[in-house]
This record gives C-alpha cells, structure tokens and sequence, in this order.
C-alpha cells in the first residue's frame, strides 16, 4: 500500500528522513532506517570539514533554526560508514554539497562507489551566502547537476532553495541537465528570534530556519514545480504528522522528507507518520498512495484566473465554543455579532473574505455562494 517507486528506487514507504546532523554518520543513519524510513539522506558531505561552532542550533515547538553546516566526517571516511549505514538494508541516499561542478563531481562518484542508492545534491546553505547565489541561477544549477550525473551511474536528485525568484526554472534546469528529481525546499535563511531584555539574538548569526514555519512555502514551491516541471518532487518543510506528508503528495510529491520534527520529537515520529498513512489510506480504499499525487493541483489557479464570486459567511446549527468571540475579532467589517447568545453575519457587510471560517475552531460557519 506504501510501496513507493522513487526515481527507479524501490522504497517501502514514501517518507525519508532528510539529511541533517541526525543523519551524521553509518550508524546514526542505520538507526533511522531500522526506525521505519523509506530511506534515509545522510548529512551534508563535503571536501573539507569544519569546526562546529557552539552554540548552533536554538528550536521550539514550531521549527529551528540551525547554523551546524556539513558533515565532520571526510570523504574517505564515509567508506566504513556506508558499510555501517546499509548493514540492515535499506535505501541510503548520499547528500553531497561544494563550490564547483568538479568538487561535486568527486564526491558524488565517491559515495556511489562506497555503496550510495542516489545522491542529493545540495546546492544552497542559508548560512553560506555564496552558496545560496548558487542556488538562485539556473544556469549554475544546471552545470552543477550535470557535472554529478555525468559522473555517477546512480539517481541525482537536487535539494532546492526556496531563495529564487523562480523556482520553477531552476528545477527545468536539473531535468535538462539529467536530474532524476528535486528536493524542494532546503531551509530558508532566517533569525528565530530576539532575547529583547539582553538584545541577544537566538542565535548569534543567520541560520537556516525549518519545521512547521516554512511549511506554506514548502507547499508553494511543490506545486510550482508539479505544475510547470516534468520532474519527480520529494517534498519538504513541516512535516509532522500523516495529514502534512498527504498535504505535500497531493500537490505533487512522490515522497516526503522528515527532519526538524524528528529532531525535536525523536526519530520515533517516523513511524507514527508511516502508520498515520498506511490508516488514511485503508479508510480511503486506496491501493497506493500514488492514485492522491497532485490530486489538489485541479483546485489550485493562478490569480488571474480566480473568478469573482458573490460569497458570504453563513451560520449553521452547531453549536459555538463557549467563550469563543474569534470570529468577531477576525472580522474587519464588522460583519459579525453575537444576539442572545448567537452568532449573527449581516450579509450587506460580510465581503466573504473566508477568514472567519478559518478562525471559528467549531466550524460554525462557512461561505456560501
């Protein structure tokens, strides 16, 4: 029911533990696998590693921001580490990240040779301001990814930045230069907050900001790409539970990548979204969760094609929160009253904007035409 067909790779399930510090070696990427994952993409490999500073990553229930930058382990100490990673089956996908098209190059055909399933090239870090240049121009993008797949036998997928101005030509990019898919999105660049009684920054320098804060743009970049690139897409950003990871898929992702809230939470999170699918999908008579990939893209217009439409808020018979006036506060034309203890929209106010329906937690109200 969860099988997954992902770039030619067989995975038991389509969610993958992204690459992260959680994924730092052989041993912690087995560990992810035996948690259940589809696959799992090992941390950041690059030429040379660097000191970690301290402290490097502040989170709360919401998401991270994180300034740790690549792996500490040399290339040629992944060697011993693959044999760690792949010793109780399992796909393992190598993330690699650097400067040029030949540095790249080496460490892809390098990780393929010590028993990789894929490669992701990173080509964005929102701490390194170079390397997220990189990220917004095709054309680098392009020489990049055909430098890797030039030089390997094996899937190339590229995890994209959402720091573009159009994310959709750099993924036509990767397609043309041979890429099997896109990851989309890295983190995005960003400061988790402000200490405003010390004037202290959650952390001392810009990060790269995850979880459940860049879900929306997460979303957003996965349905430009599914509607303008013939690429596969494994989605990223938020997810934390079975109804996100279907959020993704059914605006064009084959899988899902699982980071921040493993992190926070444990990697035992992956076996509750796994569950969480496999449930959704029986309750649904679905025999793969392929037959719901880019289900919600018919929905989904440009502005210019949005229609206006003579909608206003109705209320129906359930019954209201007790001391719930969110719907009153949310409406800025004043739409909304309580009489007698119920709720009451005047239609020749109410501009059926939709954002009561969102904030009434009852869902007393709704829009109709």
């Amino acid at each position: 029911m969860l099988t997954t067909n992902f770039m030619g790779l067989k995975l038991r399930n389509p969610v993958i533990l992204a690459a992260g510090p959680w994924n730092r070696d052989g041993r912690a990427v087995k560990e992810s696998i035996d948690m259940g994952a589809g696959a799992v993409v090992t941390e950041s490999i690059v030429s040379d590693t660097v000191m970690d500073v301290r402290p490097r990553i502040a989170g709360d229930e919401r998401g991270a921001q994180n300034i740790r930058l690549y792996s500490d382990i040399q290339i040629e100490g992944w060697e011993s580490e693959m044999k760690i990673a792949k010793s109780s089956g399992g796909v393992v996908i190598a993330s690699v990240s650097g400067q040029t098209p030949s540095e790249v190059a080496y460490l892809a055909s390098k990780m393929e040779k010590f028993g990789a399933d894929a490669i992701e090239l990173s080509v964005s870090n929102p701490a390194v301001e170079s390397l997220e240049v990189v990220a917004s121009h095709a054309s680098t993008v392009f020489d990049m990814t055909k430098a890797v797949v030039s030089s390997v036998g094996i899937p190339v997928i590229v995890k994209l930045s959402q720091n573009t101005t159009n994310i959709s030509k750099v993924a036509k990019a990767v397609k043309a230069a041979g890429g099997s898919g896109v990851t989309a999105i890295n983190t995005v660049r960003g400061i988790l907050g402000v200490d405003v009684e010390n004037a202290v920054p959650t952390l001392s320098t810009y990060g790269g900001i995850s979880g459940s804060y860049i879900k929306p743009l997460g979303l957003a970049s996965v349905a430009t790409i599914a509607q303008t690139a013939d690429i596969t897409i494994s989605g990223v950003g938020g997810i934390t539970d079975g109804r996100s990871a279907l959020e993704y898929m059914m605006l064009g992702a084959t899988t899902v990548q699982v980071g921040t809230h493993a992190m926070i939470r444990g990697k035992g999170v992956i076996r509750k979204i796994v569950h969480e699918l496999e449930e959704w999908a029986q309750n649904h008579n679905l025999k793969n969760l392929s037959e719901i990939r880019g289900k919600a893209l018919a929905n989904l217009k440009s502005f210019d094609e949005m229609k206006f439409e003579p909608a206003t808020s109705v209320v129906n018979s359930v019954p209201c929160t007790e001391n719930c006036n969110r719907c009153m506060m949310a409406c800025m034309y004043g739409a909304i009253t309580r009489e007698g203890g119920s709720i009451r929209v005047d239609e020749k106010k109410c501009t059926g904007c939709g954002l009561c329906t969102d904030m009434c937690a009852a869902k007393k109200l709704k829009l109709s035409l």
